[in-house]
């Protein structure tokens, strides 16, 4: 090892320094702990409230470089997935690392479609919640209940019951969350066609009404496997290190996956292309946008869909969905509120105060009007999200589970509470 791949650190209360090495870009906490360790203090431990700067481990999924707007899925370009790949082949790209045979997709697309329906128990479970239930509550209990139906998911070291797992969460999850869908609009739920594609089915479970067979539009099922795609992974956000930190138990994958959905439920999570629609239908036209633009500036008003933790640049998922939207609307319409988007867009891309802060349109800030093109409420977007971000979080739960150096989840804490208090017995407290 060369000097520089090592960090020397001097302790200016004991004048001891102490060379840690650098691997990836890295240093093990546990190399800082050692720092002035005696008998009586625990050593140097790293405060990174929201794991800003802290690696919880290591991945060959997915590769972001939010400085130059990079996505790649196992090393391959996002935007050339997005363009010529089908969901279930990213899909098994992420889950396996490798893009399948034609052989393997035939039987990977047999197998998820083989398996869309679920017992009629959960149908029960889903049919059982009031009117009002959120769409994404009732797909996080679906899916923890899936957990009670094999039971032979906790063997999780098994290959083949892990594999057979995953094949199930990809083919019921969007059964679970149409129904989720059709149970808020008081309608009887549709089983899966397994004559349509993994998308199409999907939009016939939401939409068919009393037609022998629901045809969707190709556009539209086409828009809608991109943005699948799109949301399939995105490194270590809050919902996956949530599937991550509950499956370091080594608990079934239904389980860590209902964390991962619970996660995204979360309005600073899976909400924020709401939040986007909100925005512009309060802007209400483009006219509006330049004193919207001057209220953001003086603090009045926040801009909604710009800005990511991790991109600094544009990110490579917006673009994709910007594309998409004209296809919905060659369907659908436009929706008046694309216009007030565009507008907002090009001023803020022009205006110093945000080119300066490097604030970019999201995946959220186009996301949001094609859903509610496609006739989907507010409430079903993280659902939608999650369906698409399901084999990104079961790559990563298989990640974790075969890499020897992952531990169950335990982080340090800070302790300022009181110390060394005495009890005092209820009978002198209640006197």
């Amino acid at each position: 090892m060369t000097n520089n791949e090592t960090l020397t650190v001097r302790d200016n209360r004991t004048g001891q320094e102490y060379e840690i090495p650098i691997t990836d870009g890295t240093v093990r906490a546990a190399d800082l702990g050692q720092i002035g360790k005696t008998a009586d203090d625990h050593g140097i431990a790293v405060y990174d409230p929201g794991f800003t700067n802290t690696a919880s481990t290591r991945s060959a999924v997915t590769f972001i470089d939010g400085d130059r707007g990079i996505l790649e899925y196992r090393g391959y370009p996002i935007e050339q997935l997005a363009e010529s790949a089908s969901f279930l082949e990213v899909a098994y790209l992420l889950i396996y690392g490798e893009l399948p045979t034609r052989d393997q997709f035939d039987s990977w697309q047999h197998e998820i479609t083989y398996h869309t329906f679920v017992h009629e128990n959960v149908r029960s479970l889903m049919q059982g919640f009031r009117y009002d239930a959120h769409p994404m509550g009732m797909l996080l209990s679906g899916v923890g209940a899936l957990s009670t139906f094999y039971p032979e998911a906790r063997n999780i070291h098994d290959k083949d019951i892990r594999h057979q797992q995953i094949v199930r969460m990809i083919a019921k999850m969007p059964t679970l969350g149409a129904w989720s869908f059709r149970n808020a609009q008081g309608k009887p739920f549709v089983y899966p066609d397994n004559e349509l594609s993994y998308t199409e089915n999907f939009l016939s479970m939401l939409f068919k009404m009393s037609e022998p067979r629901y045809a969707p539009d190709p556009r539209l099922a086409k828009a809608l496997d991109v943005l699948f795609i799109l949301h399939a992974d995105h490194e270590q956000n809050c919902s996956t290190n949530a599937v991550r930190s509950v499956g370091s138990s080594q608990v079934d994958p239904y389980s860590a996956v209902s964390a991962g959905i619970a996660a995204l439920y979360g309005p600073l999570h899976g909400g924020a292309n709401e939040a986007v629609l909100r925005m512009l239908a309060r802007i209400k036209t483009k006219e509006n946008v330049p004193a919207f633009i001057e209220g953001v500036k003086k603090g009045e008003e926040r801009l909604m869909g710009f800005g990511h933790r991790v991109y600094k640049n544009y990110d490579p998922r917006a673009k994709l969905i910007k594309k998409a939207c004209d296809d919905v609307f060659d369907v659908t319409g436009v929706n008046p509120l694309l216009e007030v988007a565009q507008e907002l867009e090009k001023i803020a891309l022009e205006d110093e105060y945000f080119v300066s802060r490097r604030l970019y349109p999201n995946v959220d800030f186009y996301s949001g009007l094609i859903y509610e093109a496609l006739q989907f409420p507010p409430e079903m977007f993280t659902v939608l999200f999650a369906i698409g971000r399901t084999p990104g979080w079961l790559a990563q739960w298989l990640e974790l589970v075969d890499d020897p150096e992952q531990k169950i989840a335990r982080p340090k804490q800070i302790y300022t509470g009181d110390r060394g208090l005495n009890f005092v017995p209820a009978e002198q407290r209640w006197t």
